[in-house]
């Protein structure tokens, strides 16, 4: 069969060497002179077999070579080039095969029409044909969309996605918020109005315009979005939530980059008591020889039994009023310095050693909890996490101290998580996008915040509840929570960590290219596929800083507490604020 008296499809490309060793699972092509392959284009070729029928095999390229063919030596290139030495250029593709059809295993033949794949072809050799609901993941190398099995994301089959890459360049909260959109916006997920989003951002405001449309956006973006399928427009349904300024008695936000659609969130010192909060007040990595924890949860107890809550959120505590964290610590410290009172406080056979080793992590955690744990608002409102119908909520958490942080983020999941265990309605998503995971939950030691993760990453797909976890190193992430994302995307890596095993899915030449890559580019490794995908995502159709920041639409200009959220994730002491 000669090159012209190919079946129909995409144009040849060049032919399977017969000089190098062909595997069904990889083999290399020449490429046909005036033809180039790149990496990541999708290519596709036949094996004719003795009573049986052609064999199919597809796969994406990924690795390309050019050399002299002729020269020996190094300076023979020289030669070459002045036209003294005769040589070829002659360029080859490594394939990586994606897929075989049918499933017989044979390598293709030296000298077999390869081809590149297109339309039908392109669907079928990555698996979009097998895939009912795709969610768009950008483009590839060769400006066709690229997609994600929803079921693998939703918690089908599969659920989770962990994000990997520098800080700063990656884009991985770009990335993460552009995921959300698509399955949002797309219509894949059919009952996406009942999807929820919850985002903690820990670094800066950028995250707190999703609402606000992208001045930047230009006509060749919109296009873009349009041949992905999808309307370039913010995020509709936005509610944020930012502490309150410390020192300050209204409940005033502590945010500077828009002043409508924000309220401030806080813990009243009966909620703290009666959820026996106190445990994410200690929510660093402990060491497990540590004995200071069994104090906390003593102590935990013990405030969950005796404190009697007021109508303003305030605890009685053995015939004390406490009002602040900063009251509660206070109380602590003299109980628990108190011979006469230590024991029923500590614990029958707590040595003081443990004692002091509990009061320095307390009386160190005043500073960063005090104004997230306080009864002395004055204006009654309500003050959850979750607190709206909106389908994003965007938790600001920068002008926090990491020990604060700790304590919102643990709090917060641990109450989403118990929520949707207890729910007894029909199961709708919940998605929790958190930056730093490495800092949450680390490969070492234990936590509490640690543990939810753990429960999250291994039952939370059962319960509708989806983690999008971002870190700049994958390997100081615990490894059961890496291991049952089903979705994997990587964007810059250091060469350094680019190295290690975590990224193992990655082939050699995509572990060298994610060292260079640009912001924008990332390597989607799904189940499906047994090579990941380069893909480019969209410019953000929203702000992503206030110098971008258009008018909001007119529904996005409302208060982020205006009606009740099924997920409650705080409870409130006074029965007629909704929340």
């Amino acid at each position: 069969m000669t090159v012209d008296q190919v079946p129909t499809g995409g144009e040849p490309v060049g032919r399977v060497l017969g000089n190098a060793d062909a595997t069904p699972l990889t083999f290399w092509t020449a490429v046909r002179p005036g033809s180039y392959l790149q990496l990541d284009d999708v290519v596709v070729t036949e094996r004719e077999l003795t009573g049986r029928d052609p064999v199919t095999i597809a796969g994406v390229v990924t690795q390309v070579r050019a050399r002299h063919e002729g020269a020996q030596f190094d300076s023979d290139v020289f030669l070459v080039s002045d036209g003294m030495l005769p040589a070829e250029v002659q360029e080859a593709a490594e394939i990586s095969v994606t897929r075989v059809e049918p499933e017989v295993y044979v390598p293709p033949r030296p000298g077999a029409v390869v081809r590149r794949a297109v339309e039908e072809q392109r669907s079928r050799a990555l698996y979009f044909d097998k895939m009912d609901r795709k969610v768009t993941l950008g483009v590839g190398r060769d400006g066709e969309p690229v997609y994600l099995d929803l079921d693998f994301l939703d918690g089908t089959r599969g659920g989770h996605v962990s994000v990997s890459g520098v800080s700063g360049v990656a884009t991985k909260t770009s990335f993460a918020t552009w995921l959300l959109y698509s399955v949002f916006r797309g219509g894949a997920l059919t009952n996406a109005h009942n999807a929820r989003a919850l985002i903690f951002s820990v670094k800066g405001e950028d995250l707190l315009l999703l609402d606000h449309p992208n001045t930047r956006i230009d006509d060749a973006e919109r296009q873009r979005y349009a041949a992905l399928g999808l309307p370039a427009e913010p995020f509709e349904s936005v509610a944020v939530l930012a502490p309150p300024l410390r020192g300050d008695t209204t409940g005033r936000p502590d945010v500077s980059v828009r002043d409508t659609g924000v309220d401030a969130f806080f813990w009243t010192l009966s909620d703290f008591c009666a959820d026996g909060l106190l445990p994410y007040a200690f929510a660093d990595v402990e060491d497990e020889r540590q004995q200071y924890t069994m104090v906390v949860h003593q102590v935990a107890a013990r405030l969950q039994r005796e404190a009697k809550a007021t109508a303003d959120g305030a605890v009685h505590v053995d015939g004390e009023l406490l009002r602040t964290y900063g009251d509660l610590v206070d109380f602590l410290q003299s109980r628990l310095l108190d011979e006469a009172t230590q024991r029923d406080w500590a614990g029958q056979a707590t040595t003081m050693g443990t004692v002091n080793a509990f009061l320095r992590r307390l009386v160190s955690s005043r500073r960063a909890l005090d104004r997230l744990v306080r009864s002395d608002i004055a204006t009654r409102r309500p003050h959850a996490i979750t607190g709206s119908d909106a389908q994003v909520t965007v938790v600001d958490l920068h002008n926090l101290p990491d020990a604060a942080q700790r304590f919102v983020v643990g709090v917060a999941l641990q109450r989403l998580f118990d929520a949707k265990e207890g729910a007894t309605s029909g199961r709708s998503l919940q998605f929790v996008v958190l930056d730093e995971l490495n800092k949450y939950a680390p490969r070492e030691g234990s936590s509490p915040i640690k543990e939810v993760l753990l429960d999250i990453a291994e039952r939370g797909r059962s319960l509708g509840v989806i983690l999008v976890g971002a870190q700049q190193t994958a390997s100081e992430v615990e490894r059961r929570i890496v291991a049952n994302s089903s979705v994997r995307v990587v964007g810059r890596l250091d060469s350094a960590e680019s190295a290690r095993p975590e990224y193992a899915f990655l082939p050699p030449a995509q572990r060298a290219r994610a060292v260079l890559a640009k912001p924008g580019t990332m390597f989607v490794a799904q189940p499906e596929i047994p090579v990941p995908l380069v893909v480019e995502f969209p410019f953000p159709a929203w702000a992503t800083r206030p110098a971008e920041a258009g008018a909001p639409p007119a529904s996005a200009r409302r208060s982020a507490t205006q009606s009740v959220d099924p997920f409650t994730l705080v409870s409130d002491t006074d029965d007629d604020i909704p929340f």
